[in-house]
């Protein structure tokens, strides 16, 4: 394959409009919002799902259908949006940004208009999640990128932060809306979201258009291939490690998952070695001579590793768990479980835009490294909590954890993107993008692991003994026992109370008292709770060790001072596809965009 050219940069249409901006900013909010509502709005919405489609998503054999819901999104965007975010640096932002907001509504008409049942409807609406994601990803790589060319440095701030945090509280309204459509009928968690596409979709094909430079290139097909074979591979080889293979409680000895892993581990180092040696690569790895760019990075990745699995944790908590043992019916806990964790969410959107606004006068580190150790404290603070805790402590310390995200989020964005040189940030916010993203089913996948890890130690002697005390014969007490423990995660993840369905017919040959104990709200809850409180211990630890990392990464940023004096925009038009992720994080206001010499890094080297 002959080697990647670069053509001289295109200029775009750069006629002024005083009210372009405005209608740039409002499109691409509404498309990041819509993409983060999407990415969350299934998590609450599984159980009326399953039901729906007439599936058990409990018994083995569904549990792939389980996992890919919930995670394809995700790892598509994970994939993709660096290479369409260099494809909107070739062909146009606004062009690609459009075709994403069509792609995303054709894909949500489909899912909407699910009419099988069983395990067809489950391989349906995972193949158009995934072209969803596909959607997403071409909105996630594009939309700040738009911003950026449409605003002067002065306003980039204001810009970014709002769209960024419309996106970080489109993850957690999805959550709400999950939990309020759901129940009424599961097809309108996707229906819910196609005027909105098509509003935008026809908005952006008339009112979008690409204000910046643009530099035609031929595409490194090889590094995106090998990028994607290898990224796919690795987050495949994770999502099968969480289910049981063989007689253990987990996959991570199955052959097939090791040779993704490993294989994936494989292709990923021919990607770097092929990087280093086109001209017009898909990652640009000399960016890591620069060090904000690198430590902003190790820890933007440690912060999404450490929170990534935050949400599931907390959803099972909540809904499995708490809100059960607290009167709440199983049908109801998907809203409330939404309802109870707002104080996350109004902790990230306070303080979030309000750190980015400070960092700009004050310097970066101090900031993303007090987030980060607030963060850590909250996870600390979560283990030392009761399983059957009190809500207003429990909403303190979830205020303290957006709080903390928030500190650290916006002044980490904006020092990698600041650090950047003119001509790089687009494949520089790519990288960050992709980094920050794979982290997040990276984490998933590991806090379900620590979680099944710790409920596979202490479950079967617990269930065996609850059941025995309530009357089950001490044979079905002990198969019923050996129940994976991941079967019991999802249970409580999903919300059900699976002791009816697992004694069967033999419920029905127990005394009427202990029949209501077994079927009762609190008894389910109640049996996994110790059990559960081992697993959240491992889980909240390994948290807290990311987030440490992340602490005294973020020290090593920002050169000697971690504070940026802001330089005269000379270059209006410059990329910067600072792409939101699915659980995106809000861009702080660029200080230092551009340099006196555009072509160089605004920050020291690294000294390696």
């Amino acid at each position: 394959m002959s080697p990647a050219t670069i053509a001289a940069p295109v200029a775009a249409d750069t006629e002024p409009d005083p009210h372009y901006k405005w209608i740039a900013l409002s499109n691409t909010t509404l498309g990041m919002l819509i993409a983060t509502i999407n990415s969350s709005i299934v998590l609450i919405a599984l159980p009326d799902i399953f039901r729906g489609i007439h599936l058990n998503p409990l018994l083995p054999e569904n549990t792939s259908y389980l996992l890919w819901m919930m995670m394809g999104f995700l790892v598509v965007t994970a994939v993709l949006v660096v290479s369409f975010g260099r494809l909107g640096d070739m062909f146009g932002r606004a062009r690609m940004y459009n075709m994403g907001f069509a792609i995303f509504t054709v894909s949500s008409v489909f899912l909407a208009i699910t009419w099988f049942d069983g395990t067809e409807a489950a391989i349906w609406l995972i193949v158009w999640r995934i072209i969803q994601g596909v959607g997403g990803a071409f909105l996630m790589a594009n939309s700040s990128a738009i911003l950026t060319d449409a605003f002067p440095a002065n306003q980039r701030g204001l810009a970014l932060g709002i769209n960024g945090v419309a996106a970080i509280a489109g993850s957690f309204l999805g959550l709400l809306v999950g939990g309020v459509l759901a129940p009424i009928h599961w097809h309108l968690i996707f229906l819910v979201s196609v005027p909105f596409g098509v509003i935008g979709t026809i908005w952006a094909y008339l009112k979008l258009r690409d204000t910046g430079v643009r530099r035609r290139a031929q595409m490194d097909w090889w590094g995106n291939i090998t990028f994607a074979v290898g990224l796919i591979a690795v987050l495949v080889g994770i999502t099968y490690g969480i289910q049981p293979y063989g007689g253990h409680s987990m996959g991570w000895t199955s052959p097939m998952v090791l040779s993704c892993l490993i294989g994936g581990c494989i292709i990923l180092i021919a990607f770097v070695f092929i990087e280093t040696r086109v001209p017009s690569p898909l990652f640009n790895l000399e960016l890591f001579t620069n060090r904000s760019f690198t430590f902003g990075n190790i820890a933007n990745l440690m912060a999404s590793i450490g929170r990534g699995g935050l949400q599931f944790i907390l959803i099972i908590w909540l809904q499995g768990i708490w809100l059960p043992q607290h009167g709440y019916n199983f049908e109801q806990t998907p809203l409330w479980s939404a309802i109870y964790m707002i104080p996350m969410t109004i902790g990230f959107l306070f303080i979030a835009p309000l750190s980015g606004a400070l960092s700009d006068r004050l310097g970066t580190k101090w900031f993303t490294t007090t987030g980060m150790l607030i963060t850590a404290g909250t996870f600390a603070a979560l283990i030392a909590m009761p399983v059957d805790f009190s809500y207003p402590i429990f909403a303190f310390v979830l205020l303290l954890n957006g709080i903390g995200m928030g500190l650290f989020s916006s002044p980490n964005r904006a020092e990698v993107m600041n650090s950047l040189p003119v001509d790089a940030r687009g494949s520089g916010s790519g990288m960050m993008t992709t980094f920050q993203n794979a982290a997040m089913v990276l984490s998933i996948g590991l806090f379900f692991s620590l979680m099944i890890s710790g409920l596979s130690a202490h479950l079967p002697s617990t269930m065996g003994a609850g059941l025995i005390a309530n009357g089950v014969p001490a044979v079905q007490a002990d198969q019923i026992a050996q129940l994976p423990a991941v079967a019991v995660l999802f249970a409580a993840f999903l919300g059900y109370n699976p002791v009816e369905q697992l004694l069967g017919g033999q419920l029905s040959n127990l005394p009427q008292a202990n029949q209501d104990t077994l079927t009762g709200l609190d008894f389910f809850p109640h049996l996994i709770s110790n059990p559960f409180a081992d697993g959240l211990s491992a889980a909240f630890t390994f948290a807290i060790v990311c987030c440490v990392i992340g602490a005294i990464a973020s020290l090593f940023t920002g050169g000697k001072s971690g504070r940026r004096t802001p330089a005269p925009d000379s270059t209006e038009s410059a990329p910067a596809a600072t792409a939101q992720t699915t659980g995106g994080e809000p861009a702080a206001q660029p200080v230092s965009a551009t340099s006196a010499d555009p072509s160089k890094p605004i920050d020291e080297p690294v000294h390696l």
